[in-house]
Parts: structure tokens; C-alpha cells; sequence
């Protein structure tokens, strides 16, 4: 039986367990998931060097896993951040399947509107997402509390650049389960049926920034597609050891 897991610092607003156990029993496969908490990004060092064949990597740990690895593919070497591993006879290599999965969800949806995006959150999650955005042409507007050189912080942002960008998308974990009445600070007054507004959470379904958006009459996509695209991924990646 091959072991699989999830790193993360808090994992109960995640449903990547029980996707993959729901997902090993339908095609039969022989297989343990298992959520693994760690406190500091050095616990990582005993897993990889255990029994499990692969782990999936969340929040806050998609950059800091990196120097614990021996080689990344290109994807995740150029994106700097990864959320799986797979672990072959010793040998960890990391990859990224979330931009994968943020481009399958966000396909059917983007059109010609979509020329500029402002993107809240500039840590692990965010590089998957500006790497997708960037590779489609479609220019990034970086927004955080903490911005550095070239990006913004939220007291900057004003009407015009939320009209101006149709799709805004929030890679930071504001509203997430259990703390759901949470909310980036932001006034989307500016909102419109025009603009596309996604939210990476998937615990609720539906955040305070898509209840807003889609009061606006945007259309609001959260983040379950991407969970499910960016798993299947991993598996295909798992799948070949």
C-alpha cells in the first residue's frame, strides 16, 4: 500500500483528503491519504525521509519546502513555489500542479474583457496564479498589506483600477474556514457584470468576496475546480513511480 499525504500548518478547511480517499476507492487503488501538521517548515525533513511516496503542500509552506528538496521540475522552478512532491527511492522532487489547475477553472470563463487582472495575496499560491495570467498576456496588478517594488497595498487601490481590471482573483486565505467572517480590505463598490472574481478558497464555497461580487452581478468562481484539477494532476505525477 503506497502512502500519500498533505503538509500544511492548519488543515482543517481542506478537503484534499477526502477527495483522495473518495478518489482511491473508485478506481480501486491501494492507497492512505493523510493530513500532517506541522508547526515549522523543518518538521518537513522527517516525512520526506519516511514512508510516503508523495505529499501534496499547502499554506504557509509552498516556498519554504523548497531547499528540503533535491531537484523541482521547470514549472515549479520557474513559478518558485510547490504543492506536490514525489518521493521515488529517497529522491524528492517538486512540482506544481496548481497553476495547472487554476488554468483549467479559469479557461472557459476568461474573454477579451480580461486584459488586466489585479491579484490580492503575493505569497506561494499567488506566483502559480501570476505565472498562468502572465503566460495568457494578461497583465498583473499585485496587491498586498506588505507590497514591495511594483505591487500595491490595498489602501492604494481605487475605482478606476477596479474598473480597468475585469478579473480580480484572491490567493490569500482571508475568509477561509473558520474564520469566515473575515474580509479583505477593500472597497469593490466598483464591481460590475463584466468582471469575473475568483476566490481560491473552496471552505465555504462562497467567501464574503463572492457574496459581494455577486451582488455586483459578476461572475464568481471559488476555488473547488482548482482543488480537483490541480489533484488529478498530482496523481498523474504520483502515478508514475
Amino acid at each position: 500500500m503506497k502512502k500519500f499525504g498533505l503538509i500544511g500548518k492548519k488543515l482543517g478547511h481542506s478537503y484534499s483528503k477526502s477527495f483522495f480517499e473518495h478518489y482511491f476507492v473508485e478506481k480501486g487503488i491501494d492507497a492512505t491519504y493523510d493530513n500532517l501538521e506541522i508547526a515549522e517548515i523543518d518538521e518537513v525533513e522527517a516525512i520526506l525521509n519516511g514512508d510516503y511516496h508523495g505529499i501534496n503542500v499547502t499554506l504557509p509552506y509552498k516556498e519554504q519546502i523548497i531547499p528540503y528538496l533535491d531537484e523541482l521540475d521547470k514549472v515549479a522552478e520557474e513559478i518558485g513555489s510547490v504543492n506536490v512532491v514525489k518521493i521515488d527511492h529517497g529522491k524528492c522532487t517538486g512540482y506544481n500542479s496548481d497553476a495547472y489547475g487554476f488554468q483549467q477553472m479559469i479557461k472557459p470563463f476568461l474573454t477579451n474583457k480580461h486584459e488586466k487582472a489585479i491579484v490580492f495575496g503575493t505569497g506561494g499560491a499567488s506566483k502559480s496564479i501570476n505565472y498562468v495570467l502572465e503566460h495568457l498576456g494578461i497583465e498583473v496588478l499585485s496587491v498586498s498589506r506588505t507590497p514591495k517594488a511594483g505591487q500595491f497595498s490595498y489602501d492604494q487601490l481605487n475605482d478606476l483600477m477596479i474598473q480597468s481590471c475585469k478579473l480580480i482573483v484572491n490567493t490569500t486565505p482571508v475568509g477561509m474556514f473558520p474564520r469566515m467572517d473575515e474580509e479583505l480590505p477593500v472597497d469593490l463598490s466598483a464591481l460590475t457584470p463584466d468582471h469575473l472574481v475568483v476566490d481560491l478558497i473552496y471552505n465555504p464555497r462562497e467567501t464574503k468576496l463572492l457574496q459581494k461580487a455577486n451582488l455586483a452581478g459578476a461572475i464568481t468562481l471559488n476555488g473547488e475546480s482548482m482543488l480537483r484539477e490541480q489533484a488529478l494532476k498530482a496523481w498523474e505525477i504520483w502515478d508514475h513511480l
